[in-house]
């Protein structure tokens, strides 16, 4: 079950930029790509602005980290966030740099499109 909501949210991030494939790609061994899923206390995602979007973006520039997008269940409490990056250790370094938590980190290579 844990695959098909993680093969969902890959799928849903590659539509939302506009990138397509056939079938099945593998991406260039240069960009790592990984969802990381956080869970939050309830109410801690209710004041993140564009101000803190951008620290969170600066900071994860010196990890070579680059946030694509996330998606947060309807409590706010729990999220799954597609990030690039050069390794799972930068990824988790700009998390922690952010003072954000990391329930687990997985690399998601394979690309799978419907059509």
């Amino acid at each position: 079950m844990r695959t098909l909501i993680l093969a969902g949210l890959i799928l849903s991030a590659l539509a939302a930029h506009g990138q397509s494939a056939s079938s099945m790609q593998e991406e260039p061994a240069v960009t790592h790509r990984y969802i990381v899923e956080r869970t939050f206390r309830p109410g801690a995602l209710d004041h993140l602005d564009a101000a803190a979007k951008a620290k969170v973006n600066a900071n994860n520039e010196k990890h070579g980290v680059r946030w694509l997008m996330s998606y947060a269940n309807a409590a706010r409490t729990k999220t799954y966030c597609i990030y690039e990056g050069p390794s799972e250790q930068a990824i988790r370094d700009a998390a922690s740099a952010n003072g954000l938590p990391v329930d687990a980190v997985t690399e998601v290579p394979v690309t799978l499109l419907p059509q």
